[in-house]
């Protein structure tokens, strides 16, 4: 079965809305198949976890200029087991801020082009309380992760 892998960060509502939102769309019925979604807080999401993955949906909160500690320690667990193996893999990334996004976003792309993933959608990237184009941005991400995870 086709399996996409959602890693997150969720300290806030804010980030628990866009989750939601990015959830929702990965498991539309609208997919033209069925796709497992996978659901992972990234301080527990592992290399098994990814290599398993045929996409995976990165979401993180901008903490002081970057991504947050947990993302970056997803990242450090994955990086050497991974780097060989998920060269190619189709991603997509919902970064919510305060007021700026943009060191967490630059971040975030350098490591997966690292490891040689392949963005699959538009970053989603929202601050303040998430509006409804903010949920729906982020629900699309979702539902055209998965399709890339079906292709």
């Amino acid at each position: 079965m086709t399996r996409l892998l959602v890693v997150h960060h969720t300290p806030s509502p804010a980030c628990q809305e866009l989750l939601e939102a990015v959830l929702a769309g990965a498991r539309t019925d609208e997919l033209p198949g069925t796709v497992e979604v996978v659901s992972r807080p990234a301080l527990t999401a592992g290399a098994a976890d990814l290599l398993a993955a045929d996409a995976v949906v990165l979401g993180t909160p901008a903490n002081i200029g970057t991504m947050s500690g947990a993302l970056k320690h997803f990242f450090d667990q994955i990086y050497y087991p991974a780097l060989q193996d998920s060269t190619g893999l189709p991603f997509g990334l919902s970064v919510h801020g305060g007021d700026d996004t943009a060191g967490a976003v630059r971040d975030v792309l350098r490591i997966t082009a690292g490891l040689g993933w392949v963005q699959a959608a538009e970053t989603v990237t929202t601050t303040g309380p998430p509006t409804a184009a903010d949920r729906a941005a982020a629900w699309e991400l979702g539902a055209t992760v998965a399709l890339r995870a079906l292709e």
